[in-house]
């Protein structure tokens, strides 16, 4: 849209819109509030958008994330959004070579279907047996914990009488998650699966003591209420385009290619500069709510940022003309990709590569896991790429921190991109170079975002996907009612930096409305 003209008022001033910015601008608007969102891009959605990243190629991919779990239904509902995601069959396959031989654990298609492919790779019904108790420990805590994300935040005894199992809390909220996965499993491969939620985008060892690997745990199975990890119909853009709609449908105004330069403010009423292409204004605000990291809010209220949170991940986008053969013959590629497909994800494995990592150098093996969501939603692809076979992978890398690309981010992201398809090629019958589409131009429909990637293109500090490290659900020092309060009374922060922040979940943006709403007494 143009530039604002004059100098105006608003009830509200979001700064940023991402979708949890486009959350709260539909929640205040739809109480009545007046409400303008400055995004600085030509567009919003943040990192939650659809992209066609390859030339002259009508796929449509989830650029940076993929997911849905975190998004409470009740938003969805609220707002009256049109968003749907879709199970996926499989929840992973984790390809292996045992005794000289080819295979691997697919988790999904029915109880006794799983029961066997844990009988075939351990030996035993011990491991399946443990997983049931372990995941239905996890699924009562999710039942549990899930629901307060969108009220008030608890204390952390009230947190825990909520959880009502002291075995829970333990392995959860006490102890490194690995105490836990090494007490309770036997198999490295098992071992590592279990693992790997709690190492998304997070460099941590399963030992850790600060329990960063246990918050990231945490997150990653109470979703829904249910753990469950589901794929976005039409791309994580047509979340961000139905917020949007719904945010300007309920009457605030969304100014793109308008930049927050600075925010003013005695506790009472504030005031927003913001930049254009064609120039600088301000407008005023009882309230503003900033869509972007704590460091960002630091930057335009003038405070001290915090340090910031570094990010460990790859993420690679790709389109193949076909999915590749598996050297496993007993599992079919459409099942083994409709999950979560590991790769040097064995318990030692991770171990091994985080200890590399952390001594500064690039992983041997490096671990990383794939998805393909054209299997679960074919929408994503335009109808001749369906009929032709067409098919996307998204791959998301572990234990690459930020520090590792500082020598020459080019260099190392083509260096950890090839050891990282060539760890995934052995597993393959096939190269998956052999598989890879080309676009309009004849080259490979791959690309790659490493951290200092995404602090270039998202203003994410040190490349963190939730822009520091999370946090525990529960009230600590200065957390406030919401966890979005700041010290400015006027000033809340709406991002994923907020307490309960983190991954695609509007809660933050749920949050900061409440808080205003709470607050003026409505």
């Amino acid at each position: 849209m143009t530039a604002l003209e004059g100098h105006r008022t608003y009830d509200a001033v979001i700064v940023g819109g991402g979708h949890n910015g486009l959350v709260a601008a539909a929640y205040l608007a739809r109480a009545g509030r007046s409400v303008l969102v400055l995004e600085r891009l030509d567009r919003t959605g943040g990192a939650a958008v659809s992209t066609r990243p390859f030339a002259g190629v009508d796929a449509r991919l989830s650029r940076y994330s993929y997911l849905v779990s975190l998004l409470p239904k009740k938003i969805v509902r609220d707002l009256g959004l049109d968003f749907r995601v879709r199970t996926r069959t499989v929840s992973s396959y984790t390809p292996v070579e045992r005794d000289g031989r080819p295979t691997g654990l697919l988790v999904g298609g029915g109880e006794r279907r799983t029961r066997e492919a844990f009988a075939r790779l351990t030996g035993s019904a011990g491991e399946y047996e443990a997983w049931q108790r372990f995941y239905g420990m996890t699924g009562r805590v999710a039942e549990r914990v899930f629901p307060t994300l969108t009220e008030p935040l608890p204390s952390r005894d009230e947190l825990r009488r909520r959880v009502d199992d002291d075995e829970a809390w333990q392995v959860l909220f006490e102890e490194p998650i690995g105490v836990a996965i090494e007490d309770r499993f036997r198999d490295d491969l098992v071992r590592g699966v279990v693992l790997t939620d709690a190492l998304i985008g997070t460099f941590a060892d399963a030992h850790e003591p600060s329990l960063a690997q246990n918050r990231c745990f945490l997150y990653h199975v109470i979703g829904g209420g249910t753990g469950a990890w589901d794929v976005p119909v039409g791309g994580m853009g047509a979340l961000t385009d139905a917020l949007a709609a719904a945010a300007r449908h309920a009457g605030a105004v969304v100014a793109t290619g308008h930049e927050a330069v600075r925010i003013d403010t005695d506790g009472r009423t504030a005031e927003v500069a913001y930049r254009t292409p064609d120039g600088e204004g301000t407008v005023t605000a009882r309230h503003v709510l900033v869509n972007a990291s704590p460091q960002a809010l630091a930057e335009l209220t003038d405070d001290v940022p915090p340090a910031p949170a570094e990010g460990a991940q790859l993420k690679v986008n790709m389109l193949l003309k076909r999915l590749p053969r598996l050297k496993d013959r007993s599992v079919d590629p459409r099942e083994a990709f409709a999950g979560t497909f590991h790769i040097g994800e064995g318990y030692a494995d991770l171990a091994t590569a985080h200890a590399q990592a952390a001594a500064g150098e690039l992983p041997s093996a490096p671990p990383s896991e794939i998805y393909c969501h054209s299997l679960t939603d074919p929408t994503i692809l335009g109808p001749d790429l369906v009929q032709q076979g067409y098919q996307t992978l998204t791959l998301f890398g572990l234990h690459t921190p930020a520090r590792l690309f500082d020598r020459d981010n080019d260099a190392v992201r083509e260096e950890l991109l090839k050891s990282t398809l060539a760890q995934l090629d052995t597993h393959l019958a096939e190269p998956l170079a052999d598989c890879l589409a080309t676009d309009a131009d004849g080259r490979p429909c791959i690309e790659a975002k490493t951290p200092l990637d995404l602090e270039r293109d998202l203003r994410l500090p040190g490349g963190n996907i939730f822009h520091r490290e999370l946090s525990w659900p529960y009230t600590q020092e200065d957390t406030g009612r919401w966890g979005v309060e700041t010290r400015h009374p006027n000033v809340l922060l709406c991002g994923a930096g907020a307490v309960r922040g983190g991954g695609v979940s509007g809660v933050p943006g749920h949050n900061a409305a409440m808080a205003v709403l709470e607050g003026e007494g409505a």
